[in-house]
């Protein structure tokens, strides 16, 4: 009477063992010498957009497989036949997907309430204000032309038709010049600092020189910036934070190194074909 149970526990061992011994160095197939495995797959699965990679399993299976299969055969001939080229672009394509799987590791954390409240503190820091402006100005190409609408600005000329006529930028000037609400640092040096200088309502009267022309400027307003609230920004501020430790385990890594620079190189050889690129 027990014969069969036992019989159809043992059937039943045998079909789910090999299963259950399969793992990412499980043989799939064999192109040649090249054994393509199990774990092969599976990356490349990862490695799909979602519409595809939620085929039906053989169907994907039967795609994935005759892909890395081409692939493989095709892989052996470019061996047989790699440049320097090819042989540099091996190494410099695996050393990036080593660093690069290294650091998604590392920003895979989630910051505690406490450091992301000190990453919102130090951006918005209380003891420090931060002020912002309301201004519109009139971009020329000469010192010139600036003083020369600076004289029709002192004369009744209305800022927002000369900005329109006048302005090389043309962005705002199509605005009246308008540039809306900005921080100080927002701006190139030369023009934050001029406005931070001016009263409110009042127009410059000497022009200010950038790296991209003279600039008459008008200051409408200010205010002191309003920070916002921590929950808005609160998956900005993880992210912020998950880059910053990234950077710093990268700088931390890097300086540990043993770095050892060949001297005596002439850069100027990268401009010589080293790789027999060119056609002969």
């Amino acid at each position: 009477m027990l014969v069969r149970p036992i019989l159809a526990a043992l059937l039943f061992s045998a079909l789910v063992l090999p299963a259950a011994a399969q793992d990412a160095d499980t043989v799939v197939a064999k192109v040649n010498d090249t054994e393509i495995t199990l774990g092969q797959m599976a990356a490349m699965k990862l490695g799909l957009p979602p519409d595809m990679a939620s085929m039906p399993a053989q169907e994907l299976w039967d795609l994935m497989l005759d892909q890395m299969i081409r692939q493989a055969a095709m892989a052996e001939v470019g061996e047989a036949t790699a440049t320097p080229r090819d042989k540099a672009a091996l190494v410099i394509d695996r050393r990036a997907y080593l660093a690069g799987a290294a650091l998604e590791r590392l920003a895979e954390f989630e910051p505690t309430d406490a450091e992301i409240q000190a990453a919102y503190e130090k951006a918005f820091p209380a003891d420090k204000p931060v002020t912002e402006y309301d201004a519109d100005h009139i971009l020329l190409e000469t010192e010139e032309a600036a003083k020369a609408v600076i004289d029709e600005l002192a004369k009744g000329g209305d800022f927002a038709k000369l900005a329109e006529e006048r302005s090389i930028d043309t962005g705002s000037g199509l605005n009246g010049g308008d540039l809306g609400w900005f921080t100080q640092d927002r701006m190139v040096k030369e023009f934050g600092d001029a406005v931070a200088g001016m009263e409110k309502g009042s127009t410059s009267t000497t022009p200010v020189k950038s790296q991209f022309g003279w600039h008459v400027i008008k200051l409408n307003d200010s205010r002191v910036q309003q920070p916002p609230a921590l929950a808005d920004i609160r998956d900005a501020l993880i992210q912020q934070i998950r880059r910053d430790k990234v950077e710093a385990e990268i700088e931390k890594v890097t300086a540990e190194a043993k770095v050892e620079k060949t001297e005596g190189l002439d850069p100027a050889v990268l401009n010589t074909d080293i790789l027999g690129t060119e056609t002969k």
